[in-house]
């Protein structure tokens, strides 16, 4: 349900997280989301055993900020590059890639999609967050970035694949990082 007068950022609600990022190697950071019974599909493993894929030694922490594409101003939906465009408008910044497996540790109550609606192909799946980061390709097989999900309790870290022309839904859910801490 869309109102024509719904907020948009900065003046709606968001969800903000204050996220510790960084002092764990890419095999350590892999082991602590086995520990934690984390899933990971396909993609998202291939992102983080791609080269491109950093992780940092020193600790640092990320203030990340929770909103839909609605909230963007994108009523109707929006492409990524739409997305992310306003999002830098808007004071808003991309994510660093490494977040992704930090913040799915952090974020343990994540609520259950709607499993009511069939799942559709070529859309974010209800319920999902998808974290903004820049891409690592320009090659559209290659995963894209991470998103968060929770499937019948179980927590997982997914990685996604779309093009430029992929439109987002207006109730999809995107995390970006508004300052660095």
């Amino acid at each position: 349900m869309h109102f024509e007068n719904e907020k948009k950022y900065p003046d709606c609600a968001v969800i903000t997280r204050k996220i510790e990022v960084g002092g764990l190697t890419k095999s350590q950071l892999l082991q602590k989301l086995q520990q934690s019974s984390i899933l990971m599909n396909e993609y998202g493993e291939r992102l983080i055993a791609d080269e491109k894929f950093m992780t940092f030694e020193t600790k640092y922490s990320l203030q990340t900020v929770e909103l839909t594409v609605s909230n963007l101003g994108f009523p109707n939906g929006a492409t990524t590059e739409q997305i992310f465009n306003k999002a830098k408008e808007l004071g808003l910044e991309m994510c660093p890639l490494e977040l992704g497996p930090y913040l799915r540790l952090e974020y343990l109550d994540q609520p259950e999609g709607n499993s009511v609606n069939p799942l559709q192909q070529n859309q974010a799946p209800s319920g999902s967050v998808t974290i903004a980061s820049e891409f690592l390709y320009k090659d559209d097989n290659f995963p894209k970035g991470f998103y968060l999900r929770r499937i019948k309790g179980t927590l997982w870290l997914r990685g996604y694949r779309s093009d430029h022309l992929h439109v987002w839904n207006p109730d999809d859910h995107f995390i970006f990082c508004k300052q660095k801490i």
